[in-house]
């Protein structure tokens, strides 16, 4: 905020709220029902806060008596690692503000969850560490830019999610697990495997903790936890939201977007966070200007559109690893599309998919690159109280501190151990990195929608779904699809995990090339509006948060 908003801010405080709590807002309550903080969307929040029946102080207080309900206690779901201090603030001046000018954006006055590797200045009261306790109460420079857009736009940052500890890039560690916020789990079973890495951002969109969460993917981090959480995740074209600020694996493959409970508001999120940063070359090279990705939502889009069904490893059970169902409920979702006018080609295969099987080459590249950019995110701090300075410290400080960083369970640290072998960028990793971009985009996903003349491929979640795009830096977005029935037989995901499981959820995943996430959205919110899957099934009833806004308006 502005000094002179601030000043306004605080003299409207002085003279007390009766100039807003005083406006015509009491009809507008009794006629348009609350929205249900479980399922409510953006647009219905903003109309709410438009119209006066709550603010976003009452949504703040809201949505923190949610967490409280169900993520310490109850079902213990560690989605969330700490929520803003700052937070009722900073709604009290957007409220003002809304009052006085009116809203900047459609995320104004709307609170955001976001995932503990996306920074955010320190004076606010909250701590960005990744999951680890080597960089608790350190201090970051500035915030991330997809926040700096986020707080342009009017949004309020909700507090940090919970995820999988460095991004799952430390070791043989069940998804959802980080030292700090402990092993969460899903909410549509008990102790259900809730993926990774972005797992708290993914169960807190799916029970309505927060109005909509940010996620970050290098490979599978945001797919995998829209998949089995019964959300929408976008994971964009790498470069087309800002990295800068967010904790690292690779500048390759990293990438940052939403997980929310509807396309709409997944496009309404993406239209704010995409956009150039000149602190992150890699987003100089989008296309502009920035699509209003909202214009993208027809239900007709499908129609005499080309998807194609990349069969060869990624429908093979034997490969993939998946249960048979999943590919069940695939041919399903293949009649919709057909329903909604789409044309399938299929198969539709990868000419390089056995070889994206068998290719170590991702490993090489992230392995290089994470000791890299660890190792300069470190340098940038301010400050770290830990001592921590490089990924040797961190190797050491989680050895040095077994009930923090290595309980029983959770004590592997072999990709760490392997990253920080690496030697730099050697002619093994810049040939790794050109096989990546060969096996992804050219000889990969690029050559199955020029061969067969495709808009866009279409696949299940699980499985192999993410590599192509991961190694590519392509987009994908998936959109909820099914449910495991209740007599799969359920598997072990880790020390407190498990995976699959009765109603656990699963994600329908539509690929393409470079930039093409205005046709992407645009084909799943088809698929998603014909199919209303996410309202079929609600989380297990321990999971279910009951504080609702009527409960805390006026308190």
């Amino acid at each position: 905020m502005g000094a002179k908003l601030l000043t306004l801010f605080w003299a409207w405080l002085a003279l007390g709220q009766s100039l807003y709590i005083s406006r015509p807002v009491v009809s507008a309550s009794i006629t348009t029902p609350l929205p249900d903080l479980y399922e409510a969307s953006v647009i219905e929040l903003q109309a709410g806060l438009t119209s006066g029946q709550f603010t976003s102080v009452d949504l703040i207080k809201a949505y923190f008596a949610r967490i409280e309900e169900v993520n310490l206690q109850g079902p213990v779901l560690r989605a969330v690692i700490e929520t803003n201090p700052s937070a009722l603030q900073e709604a009290a001046v957007l409220d003002f503000e809304r009052l006085t000018y009116g809203p900047r954006s459609a995320l104004h006055g709307i609170p955001v969850l976001v995932k503990d590797n996306i920074a955010t200045v320190a004076f606010e009261g909250m701590n960005t560490t990744a999951g680890s306790y080597s960089l608790l109460n350190s201090v970051v420079p500035d915030d991330a830019g997809v926040v700096k857009r986020l707080r342009e736009a009017g949004a309020i940052i909700l507090g940090k999610a919970n995820l999988s500890e460095w991004a799952h890039f430390r070791g043989n560690i069940a998804s959802g697990w980080s030292g700090r916020g402990g092993q969460c789990t899903n909410a549509y079973y008990p102790n259900a495997d809730p993926c990774g890495s972005s797992a708290g951002s993914g169960v807190s969109a799916s029970i309505g903790l927060t109005a909509v969460a940010l996620g970050t993917e290098t490979d599978g981090s945001i797919t995998c936890p829209a998949n089995q959480n019964n959300v929408v995740g976008i994971k964009p074209t790498v470069g087309l939201t800002s990295r800068a600020g967010v904790i690292p694996i690779s500048e390759h493959q990293d990438t940052v977007g939403p997980l929310t409970r509807s396309v709409t508001d997944a496009a309404i999120v993406l239209s704010i966070i995409a956009g150039p940063d000149p602190n992150d070359n890699f987003t100089l090279a989008q296309p502009m200007p920035v699509p209003d990705y909202i214009m993208a939502l027809s239900n007709t889009s499908l129609v005499g559109k080309r998807i194609g069904v990349p069969r060869a490893v990624f429908l093979n059970d034997s490969l993939t690893g998946n249960d048979p169902y999943v590919n069940q409920i695939f041919e399903q979702a293949l009649e919709t599309l057909q329903i909604l006018g789409a044309t399938i080609v299929d198969p539709a295969d990868l000419p390089s998919a056995y070889e994206i099987y068998e290719s170590n080459n991702e490993t090489v590249v992230l392995d290089v690159d994470f000791k890299v950019q660890l190792n300069a995110w470190f340098d940038s701090l301010v400050a770290n109280p830990s001592g921590v300075a490089s990924l040797e410290d961190l190797i050491m400080f989680d050895d040095n501190n077994p009930t923090l960083e290595e309980p029983a369970g959770y004590t592997d640290q072999s990709i760490l151990i392997e990253s920080q072998a690496t030697t730099g960028f050697n002619a093994s990793y810049y040939q790794s990195l050109a096989f990546d971009k060969e096996l992804g985009a050219t000889n990969g996903i690029d050559a199955a929608l020029k061969m067969y003349a495709l808009d866009a491929l279409v696949l299940p979640a699980p499985g192999y779904t993410t590599v192509p795009a991961a190694i590519a830096g392509y987009p994908i977005i998936t959109v909820p699809l099914g449910f495991y029935p209740e007599n799969v037989t359920i598997g072990s995901a880790g020390p407190e995990t498990v995976y699959p499981a009765p109603g656990v959820p699963i994600g329908l995943s539509f690929l393409g090339t470079a930039w093409s996430e205005y046709s992407l959205i645009s084909f799943a919110y088809a698929y998603e509006q014909k199919t209303q899957t996410r309202l079929q099934r609600k989380a297990y009833a321990a999971a279910i948060p009951t504080t609702q806004l009527a409960d805390v308006i006026g308190q």
